[in-house]
């Protein structure tokens, strides 16, 4: 006896066999590019006008969309702005641990990461305006990004603490505070030369203490 056995194929499925590769790769391609230009268009419009002037009919207009397909990817202005702000953070950090990874001593490692949070720190400053800025540092990946950064200065300040390099008398745990909040004040000097000089300053602070206190 035979049997017929009927099954329900899902069409996602149907499609996603039969679909190329290439295609695929295409169709994925062009939504990361709209995902993008809806992020630059949002964060440019937000910065110009301010979070409460811009509405979703402008972004689209901006980013060359329809208001269905921009609805599509988002559901309003501050799911675009936090999905924006993510890929910000995301970008600094990766740039941060790619001067960390260069070759040198735990010191010169560590300068340079200082002196390229200092000028994120300096680029940042006055961007958006303070319902923006409020908003954004809510956001869990601000805390998240700070425990990160906080955890690559720490680890740079305890090997250059063995190595004799740096102080050995405060916790590498204190001393990647100290440094955060000094490179914080980067945010209001007036040039890249003091920049460098604030940044001297604080490497200077870490240097180990020689003889008693």
């Amino acid at each position: 006896m035979s049997y017929l056995i009927h099954r329900t194929i899902d069409p996602l499925v149907l499609y996603a066999r039969e679909v190329p590769r290439p295609w695929k790769e295409t169709i994925e391609a062009h939504r990361r590019d709209v995902r993008d230009a809806i992020l630059e268009c949002t964060s440019a419009l937000v910065a110009e006008h301010g979070l409460r002037s811009v509405t979703m009919s402008q972004i689209a207009e901006q980013a060359g969309i329809g208001r269905a397909t921009l609805y599509k990817y988002f559901p309003d202005i501050e799911t675009i702005l936090l999905a924006w702000h993510e890929r910000q953070v995301a970008t600094h950090l990766d740039h941060l641990a790619h001067v960390r990874d260069q070759a040198g001593e735990a010191g010169a490692r560590l300068q340079h990461v200082l002196v390229a949070y200092a000028f994120i720190s300096r680029q940042s400053r006055g961007h958006g305006d303070s319902a923006v800025r409020a908003f954004l540092h809510r956001d869990e990946q601000v805390a998240q990004a700070h425990r990160r950064l906080h955890d690559m200065i720490g680890d740079l300040l305890a090997e250059g603490a063995r190595s004799g390099a740096f102080r050995d008398d405060v916790p590498a745990d204190e001393l990647a505070t100290y440094c955060l909040h000094a490179v914080s004040g980067a945010g209001e000097l007036p040039s890249e030369d003091a920049v460098h000089r604030l940044v001297t300053v604080i490497m200077t602070g870490l240097r180990r203490v020689s003889g008693p206190p």
